[in-house]
């Protein structure tokens, strides 16, 4: 019996080449056509509405809670996102799921007393958002917001010239959100003990601000930028060696410093800062260790989700003793 080949020249051979080439066409489009098929199945988001970062006022149990939420795409198919609650830093989302008109998400408790997930459920129009959450004890509240300000400016300020915030001698231009623990002694202004928070009575919209401050070993507070971005203020020697993203001179749970610039407690240390829109740099001990970054969103503990408004500045004096001297600011014209 004769052994076929297709790589003779006769006419079979020639005609098994043929039938050859023909099949790996026929195989070739099939591969094709399973391909798109595939795509099909996979369609790419088409309501992009939600895209983007959103100030939200949580309603719960009579009082105004501020969060925050940023959704954006993962690759062409998912969304995915971030979260800030009233309290804690901003935490990742996996995904933002779209049923019947709706987005959901779910995110597990981080300071929130309770095991249970946090459920979120929401609608989107045009720059609006409401919704609902349930929170970690299964209760439901209501929560809207509306689409965050770029707080992009289309030129530098002009600096003013420096302004004492603290006279050295008592509280005068400063109230706090509860019962009062501050004190004015020996040209320090002192929180002795964990109580409430101290606010200027003036808001800022751009500035510069110059802060020197002391803490004992274990403590923690922050100098919130408008009442709403934290700049951590914690005793990071006696604790996480590393400059995450909620240690020493951080905006906490966004913006990490590019060195652990902290001292030891006892001793006095500085932040210079510079808030222009949402740009801030922050130099720590004279390092600059942020510059001129964007903050996305809020953090937690702050005042209130409008951004688009001047806010006052606020140091946190529910997390532990801490001084303050030397408090200047120059605002931006």
């Amino acid at each position: 019996m004769k052994h076929l080949s297709i790589f003779g020249n006769g006419p079979v051979s020639r005609f098994l080449r043929v039938q050859v080439i023909l099949l790996l066409l026929v195989l070739s489009a099939i591969r094709s056509s399973a391909q798109l098929a595939g795509q099909v199945k996979q369609p790419m988001i088409k309501d992009p509405d939600v895209i983007g970062r959103w100030d939200i006022t949580i309603s719960k149990s009579g009082n105004n809670l501020p969060s925050w939420l940023e959704v954006q795409k993962s690759g062409t198919h998912t969304l995915i996102g971030r979260f800030t609650y009233a309290f804690g830093s901003a935490r990742p989302i996996s995904e933002v799921k779209l049923n019947d008109g709706k987005y959901s998400f779910s995110i597990p408790p981080q300071w929130e007393d309770g095991n249970r997930n946090m459920d979120f459920e929401f609608e989107v129009s045009g720059d609006n958002i409401k919704g609902t959450m349930i929170y970690t004890d299964g209760v439901t509240y209501n929560w809207t917001g509306v689409r965050a300000p770029k707080l992009a400016r289309g030129k530098a300020p002009v600096w003013g010239a420096p302004i004492k915030l603290f006279n050295g001698k008592n509280t005068k231009g400063w109230h706090t959100d509860g019962k009062n623990q501050w004190i004015a002694e020996g040209g320090l202004l002192r929180s002795p003990r964990s109580g409430s928070n101290l606010i200027t009575d003036k808001t800022f919209t751009d500035f510069k601000l110059h802060v020197e401050f002391r803490y004992p070993q274990g403590s923690n507070s922050g100098v919130y930028l408008r009442g709403r971005y934290e700049c951590q203020i914690i005793d990071t020697k006696s604790g996480a060696p590393e400059p995450i993203n909620n240690q020493f001179s951080s905006i906490y749970g966004f913006l990490p410093p590019n060195k652990m610039m902290a001292k030891d407690p006892g001793e006095w240390q500085s932040y210079d800062i510079t808030l222009v829109g949402r740009l801030v740099t922050v130099v720590a001990n004279g390092r600059t260790v942020i510059c001129n970054a964007e903050i996305p969103g809020i953090t937690g503990g702050a005042i209130n989700s409008a951004e688009g408004e001047p806010g006052p500045i606020l140091f946190q004096g529910d997390h532990g003793p801490i001084d303050f001297r030397n408090i200047t600011i120059r605002e931006g014209k």
